[in-house]
């Protein structure tokens, strides 16, 4: 009787044994968890996610006018075709995903830091909003570029880089062939190519089903 009371004993203290184990392993777990979620990585400002959406509030001209930049980077974007004029250029890199961040405001601009800088060699990138539900963005009449207008970049040293429209191309928001919008349209001369959203809304979504993207090259600069 004695050997079956021992033999109840020892299993009794292996299972208290197995139980304290599978505890310790869950607690660590658990916190392993936790401390993936803290240490995420959260999408850089500006960046456009299911869960946000472009302010469309407008910038104060005093906001708008002592609005300053680095030296060699891009400042105020003026269309004079589409009415654009000053416009504040945002430096913005990817979003958590891989994606190029855009602004957070339509009434702005933003220039993917991925690509150059005014009058390098290679393609400065500008994305900006069409539209929101209220109101229409600083891009809404993008469209209506045709081959020749002007685009001029400001500097943060207040050099002026002037680009001209070359092309224009519209593709599925899918498919955007980024190996193409950032590099210059003619490959002897630093590019500039802005790209909006175009097209219809997809049905349930804020989304539109098509991007528009304009292709201009350099043709001046002044100080």
């Amino acid at each position: 009787m004695s050997k079956i009371k021992a033999i109840g004993s020892g299993r009794s203290k292996l299972a208290v044994l197995l139980i304290a184990v599978g505890l310790v392993l869950a607690l660590v777990a658990v916190m392993m968890l936790v401390d993936q979620h803290k240490t995420k990585p959260k999408p850089p400002p500006g960046a456009l996610t299911s869960k946000s959406a472009p302010s469309s509030v407008k910038p104060k001209p005093q906001a708008v006018a002592s609005y300053s930049v680095p030296a060699t980077d891009p400042k105020y974007i003026t269309i004079s075709a589409i009415g654009v004029s000053r416009t504040p250029i945002l430096k913005l890199g990817l979003t958590a995903s891989g994606a190029i961040a855009v602004p957070d405001n339509i009434y702005y601009t933003g220039w993917y830091d991925g690509s150059v800088k005014p009058g390098q060699n290679g393609a400065m990138f500008i994305y900006g909003h069409v539209s929101s539900w209220t109101a229409d963005g600083v891009f809404y009449n993008l469209k209506k570029l045709i081959a020749g207008d002007k685009i001029t970049i400001t500097r943060g040293d207040n050099t002026i880089y002037t680009y001209q429209v070359v092309s224009s191309k519209v593709y599925p928001y899918n498919n955007v062939p980024m190996n193409t919008v950032l590099v210059p349209v003619r490959s002897n001369t630093p590019g500039l190519n802005l790209m909006t959203c175009t097209g219809k809304v997809i049905a349930g979504t804020s989304e539109f089903n098509e991007r528009l993207v304009v292709y201009t090259s350099l043709v001046a600069s002044s100080s």
